[in-house]
C-alpha cells in the first residue's frame, strides 16, 4: 500500500456508529485500512439526505448490523492511502464519491446498472454500497473503490462534492429517460437538493421551460435564483392546473423527485400525451396511479435508482464548468460530535433545512 508520507495515519479515529433505530453514537473505531482497489479517505465533509433519515430510523433494507455500522454516503475528503493496484488518484488528491459500487459480475453490471447490482448488499461479491451496505462517510476516515471516487478539480469545493452525486441522481434519470431534452418543457416535483439540482441540469441540457412544483416557500424561491423558469406553490391551489396553465397541454419530461405519496399521480396528470415519467425518490408506502391514462396516452415510465452510468463525471464536469452551483443548497453544518442533534434538524425541519451536512 502506498501512505501519504506527510500525514500520519492513526490507528484509531472517531466515527458514528449506528446502535438501533434512532440511536447514534460517536465513539473511537479502527481506522480501515484499503484493500486490492481500494484508497483511504481522511474525510473532510459528510452530508444528509432523506435516505440516512430512512437508515437512522431502521427502514432500509440490508445496512449491516447495528452496533458497528457507521453510515453517510455522500462525502469528500482527501486521499491518504492507496490499496494495491491503485494508480488512478495518489495520497494527497482532492476526492467525492459516488455511493455504489457494483460487484462487476453480475448481468447488471456487466449493464452499466450497477445500481441495480443483482448481489446488492454482497460484499463478499464485491458489492458496495457506501453508508448503506458498508461503512460510510459520517467518520473521520473511510474506504471507498477507486472506480467509483473521483478527483476534484480546484474550483469545486467540499460542500459542492456533496451535491455532486446528488445532481449525478438526476442526471442519471435524464440519461435512462432519453437524455435529449433540448427544447422540452420540464416539470420537476419537488424543491429539495434532488429537485434543485435537477432543474440546474435540465437548463443545462437545452430544456426549453423548467417549472418547479413544492410546497416550500424558500425552498422555491432558491428554484428559481438557480434558474427555473416557473415557480409553482402546490399549496395555493391546484398543480396540476397550474402547470397545465402555463404549458397550455402537458409537459414533455415530468421528473418527481420528492417522496411524497400524492406527487406522482400528480406527475400522470401532469405529463403530455407521448411525453415521459421520470420518478427517482423512495417513498414511505405504496402509490396508486392511473396506469390508464399512462397506457392510453403513450406515456413512457422511467424510474432510477442513485448516480448511475457515468454521471457523477458529468455532474462534476458542469460544476468544474460554474453550471451546477451546489455549495450554496447547504445551509447547515455540524461536527460529527453533534450527529443526533443534526438528524434531528433535518427530521423535523427545525430553521428549515436545506441541505445540512458533518465538517470534519
Amino acid at each position: 500500500m502506498t501512505a501519504d508520507h506527510t500525514t500520519t495515519i492513526p490507528e484509531t479515529m472517531r466515527a458514528a456508529v449506528l446502535y438501533g433505530p434512532g440511536d447514534i453514537r460517536v465513539e473511537d473505531k479502527p481506522v480501515p485500512r484499503p484493500g486490492p482497489g481500494e484508497v483511504l479517505v481522511k474525510v473532510a465533509v459528510c452530508g444528509m439526505c432523506g435516505t440516512d433519515l430512512k437508515i437512522y430510523d431502521g427502514h432500509f433494507p440490508q445496512t449491516p448490523p447495528y452496533g458497528s455500522f457507521t453510515p453517510g454516503h455522500e462525502w469528500a475528503g482527501t486521499v491518504v492511502e492507496l490499496g494495491e493496484n491503485v494508480d488512478e488518484v495518489a495520497p494527497g488528491d482532492r476526492v467525492c464519491i459516488e455511493a455504489h459500487s457494483g460487484c462487476g459480475r453480475c448481468g447488471n453490471c456487466m449493464a452499466g446498472l450497477y445500481t441495480a447490482c443483482s448481489n446488492y448488499g454482497d460484499v463478499a461479491k464485491g458489492h458496495r454500497a457506501s453508508g448503506m451496505s458498508v461503512d460510510g462517510g459520517f467518520a473521520e476516515y473511510a474506504v471507498h473503490k477507486v472506480g467509483s471516487l473521483y478527483a476534484m478539480p480546484d474550483n469545486v469545493s467540499d460542500n459542492d462534492a456533496v451535491l455532486i452525486t446528488t445532481a449525478g441522481t438526476g442526471l442519471f434519470g435524464l440519461d435512462t429517460a432519453g437524455g435529449y431534452i433540448v427544447g422540452d418543457t420540464v416539470v420537476v416535483i419537488g424543491p429539495g437538493p434532488v429537485g434543485l439540482m435537477t432543474v440546474q441540469a435540465c437548463k443545462q441540457l437545452g430544456a426549453r421551460e423548467v417549472i418547479l412544483v413544492g410546497t416550500r416557500a424558500s425552498r422555491l424561491a432558491k428554484g428559481a435564483e438557480l434558474g427555473a423558469d416557473h415557480i409553482i406553490d402546490a399549496s395555493a391551489g391546484d398543480p396540476v392546473q397550474a402547470v397545465r396553465e402555463i404549458i397550455g397541454g402537458g409537459a414533455d419530461l415530468v421528473i418527481e423527485t420528492s417522496g411524497a405519496v400524492r406527487t406522482p399521480q400528480q406527475a400522470v396528470d401532469m405529463v403530455g400525451r407521448g411525453g415521459t415519467l421520470l420518478f427517482v425518490a423512495f417513498y414511505p408506502e405504496p402509490v396508486t396511479l392511473d396506469l390508464s391514462a399512462v397506457v392510453r396516452n403513450n406515456v413512457q415510465v422511467h424510474t432510477t435508482r442513485g448516480e448511475g452510468g457515468n454521471n457523477v463525471r458529468r455532474a462534476l464536469a458542469l460544476a468544474e464548468m460554474g453550471r451546477l452551483r451546489g455549495e450554496e443548497l447547504v445551509t447547515h453544518e455540524f461536527a460529527l460530535d453533534d450527529i443526533a442533534e443534526a438528524l434531528r434538524v433535518v427530521r423535523e425541519r427545525d430553521g428549515d433545512p436545506l441541505k445540512a451536512v458533518i465538517r470534519f
